[in-house]
């Protein structure tokens, strides 16, 4: 299975992008589709056996919508005619009023568009500047009459109906004004199909500029690296687009420069901001041999890096695309609302057709039934409904990036509030993971040096995080390495077996363990635990040590204080670990487990009903990451892709916890309000549109639905955005 991002033209509310989703599931070949009215794109994932990019654009195009090709992620060029466009026919609409409505409010009016006198003259106007009005909303008429062909009905349908009814039946209007029937210059609306076409270009202008400031939080993350670098080719310097970097290529930076692809210094020495991904405000010391990452900025030296990751395998696309694939994935609350509006248009439009019918039935005119059936379908445009989810997410995606939490699916942001249980790994996640040796106890002849080195090299080729303690000390090439799963590694060195693990290690061996009251010493100062043995016996006993993290117990006070039980799960010994979360006022905790122990555990939480978030460090954790609601991995380093976590903190900060599960909080919120918004301005505008309401005089126009449906996106996409202010707090 392969996935892919592309751009979707054509689409204009939630009808729209949920016809084409489910258009798309229904084909052969496609797995999976998720349609992104915000954002316009669709990922979709599908069978590369089967189907290619291009058959997958046709099926789209097929669908009654247009591919733009791959999601880029870049800043979009918009067209430069589009404002003046806009402000030239919002100064023809001012015409339109005034020659058509002008005469209504005591307006002086030249003869020549008095409707009285002059009808004919007055009619041809106002053809003219309609039918201009027409060919400006030509793509919604289109996409419209290609939604209903696809049977996909969307609001351009509904739209489009009703302009073309209005119209059409102004051109029947106009003719009998021709054959002299002057009267009929009463039922012209000319001006009602061409100001609703005005709003509702008025209205996706206004929708286009806050969809792009809910995008800011990406385009900032796409404009952290370079747009050009220079690299070094036999001897010579040479500028070239980040497009043109090649892997392996000699890539330089100069102080003041950001670093432009991921790669390895080979040359010269600098302090480096690499605070968009660690959160580190101080610079950091970088030299030959050490990394670096795309859009670090080179503070006061000079570099030659070997670019390794270019593209799209650098850190900072992956994140780019980690959190607009998040924007693709469907909250549930999301999908009810969907399913909601897929049927709204079908059923508005069966409404505005009885409602006309029942008119002409009762005897009413055929001005006042095509006036309702118009009004009916332009007010009860689904605009609002379909914006009032991906709009909220989009922003609150936005303000997690910002943070430094990455969340790969939009559901997190729906569950995080309802966390009343989180877990802790111990190492490297309420620790900094930065592990030394305190203490060795040496029971065999071996001298000590020689020992650690032994041990160095076992250690070496584990990514256990107790393994960065032994770093330095490797001299030998440990062979037959065997990692045995929460117990511990076993290697060759020097043809000797050696045998490094905890406690566990002993029992999986039986190995009788005579050196209790030593262990029991180290664990009582906060040591972890590492057993030596060679030959079924133990030859050494060394005591592992870590740094609490600084503001540990203040977020462990804070999750106290919201009510959410707190447990440390570890594989260290039940002294250790309780030393460790006495310090830091951590209550309950589990010791002695294994990493297969750890995802049962998670598993026994969930069955108890409680909602568990697991917090670790990524790398022995992944099956409790990926068993609980949501797992949440301390920086898992630059291969995020990979990780099997939901949540990524990339500042190492454990706050962003809290500030998950506030803007959590807030999001909900925010969508339960611009769905009662929305819900609530149908629920009260269609009846109106149909007149019920006409007793107590309460009537609308086309013109006055046009402006009301206006209104009622607007107010949902202002609540959306106020959701940004939590990137300030």
């Amino acid at each position: 299975m392969k996935k892919i991002l592309l751009k979707i033209e054509g689409m204009t509310c939630s009808a729209c992008s949920n016809g084409l989703e489910k258009f798309l599931n229904k084909q052969e070949g496609i797995k999976c589709s998720s349609v992104n009215l915000v954002m316009a794109n669709a990922l979709i994932e599908y069978d590369e056996q089967k189907l290619e990019i291009k058959r997958i654009e046709n099926l789209i195009k097929k669908a009654g919508f247009k591919s733009a090709g791959l999601y880029t992620n870049q800043e979009e060029s918009k067209p430069k005619n589009e404002k003046t466009k806009f402000i030239i026919f919002g100064i023809l609409a001012i015409i339109l009023m005034y020659v058509s409505m002008g005469h209504m409010i005591g307006l002086p009016t030249p003869e020549i568009i008095n409707m009285h006198n002059n009808p004919i003259t007055y009619t041809i106007i106002l053809l003219i500047l309609t039918t201009a009005f027409i060919w400006y909303g030509f793509d919604i008429i289109k996409n419209g009459y290609n939604n209903l062909i696809h049977k996909t009905p969307n609001m351009d349908t509904l739209v489009s109906i009703g302009v073309l009814s209005s119209f059409g039946y102004s051109i029947y209007s106009m003719i009998m004004i021709f054959k002299g029937n002057h009267n009929y210059v009463e039922n012209l609306y000319f001006e009602s199909a061409a100001i609703v076409i005005f709003f509702i270009k008025l209205g996706r202008y206004l929708d286009g500029i806050s969809k792009d400031k809910t995008k800011e939080a990406i385009q900032k993350l796409v404009q952290i690296t370079p747009n050009k670098a220079i690299i070094k080719i036999d001897g010579q310097e040479k500028e070239v687009t980040i497009d043109e970097i090649q892997k392996g290529d000699i890539v330089i930076s100069y102080a003041g420069d950001r670093i432009s692809v991921d790669g390895e210094i080979v040359s010269g020495k600098a302090h480096l901001d690499e605070s968009f991904i660690t959160g580190e405000s101080k610079p950091t010391s970088k030299t030959i041999g050490n990394k670096v990452v795309a859009g670090s900025i080179n503070y006061d030296g000079y570099l030659e890096y070997k670019a390794e990751r270019i593209g799209k395998e650098s850190t900072i696309s992956q994140i780019v695309q980690l959190v607009v694939e998040a924007t693709n994935t469907k909250a549930p609350i999301a999908k009810v609302a969907d399913k909601v509006s897929g049927y709204f248009v079908p059923i508005v439009i069966v409404i505005a057709i009885l409602t006309f019918i029942t008119y002409l039935t009762l005897g009413q005119s055929f001005n006042i039934a095509i006036n309702a059936f118009v009004s009916i379908l332009v007010v009860a445009c689904p605009c609002a409904l379909g914006l009032a989810t991906p709009l909220a997410i989009v922003v609150s995606e936005g303000v997690c990036a910002n943070k430094g939490i990455l969340v790969k699916k939009s559901e997190i942001l729906e569950n995080a509030e309802k966390i009343n249980t989180i877990v802790f790994d111990k190492t490297g996640t309420l620790t900094y993971g930065k592990l030394k040796i305190s203490k060795v106890i040496n029971y065999s002849s071996i001298p000590q040096q020689d020992l650690l080195q032994m041990v160095a090299s076992v250690e070496a080729k584990s990514t256990h995080p107790i393994a960065k303690a032994f770093e330095g000390y490797a001299e030998f090439e440990a062979e037959q390495f065997e990692n045995i799963s929460g117990y511990g590694i076993k290697a060759k060195v020097h043809n000797k077996e050696l045998i490094l693990g905890n406690s566990k290690i002993l029992d999986y061996f039986n190995i009788e363990n005579s050196h209790l009251e030593d262990e029991r010493a180290l664990t009582q100062d906060g040591n972890s635990i590492i057993y030596v043995v060679q030959n079924n016996e133990i030859i050494a006993l060394i005591g592992v040590n870590d740094i609490l993290r600084d503001n540990v117990k203040d977020i462990i006070g804070k999750l106290n204080k919201n009510k959410i039980e707190v447990i440390m799960l570890t594989g260290d010994n039940k002294e250790t670990a309780n030393t460790i979360a006495e310090k830091i006022g951590i209550t309950n905790v589990i010791a002695d487990v294994i990493p297969s122990q750890k995802a049962e555990i998670i598993k026994n939480l969930k069955r108890d009903g409680k909602k568990v978030m697991m917090c670790g460090d990524g790398i022995n954790d992944s099956p409790a990451l990926a068993n609980a609601d949501i797992g949440v991995s301390v920086n898992s380093g630059t291969d995020i892709a990979m990780d099997s976590s939901d949540v990524i903190l990339m500042k190492n900060d454990l706050n962003r916890i809290l500030d998950l599960i506030n803007i959590s909080r807030h999001t909900i919120k925010n969508i339960k309000q611009n769905l009662f918004w929305a819900f609530f301005y149908n629920s009260l505008m269609i009846p109106v549109a149909i007149g019920l309401f006409r007793t107590w005089g309460i009537i609308i126009n086309p013109m006055m639905a046009s402006f009301a449906m206006v209104i009622s996106s607007l107010t949902v996409i202002l609540n959306a955005l106020r959701l940004k202010r939590l990137g300030r707090e």
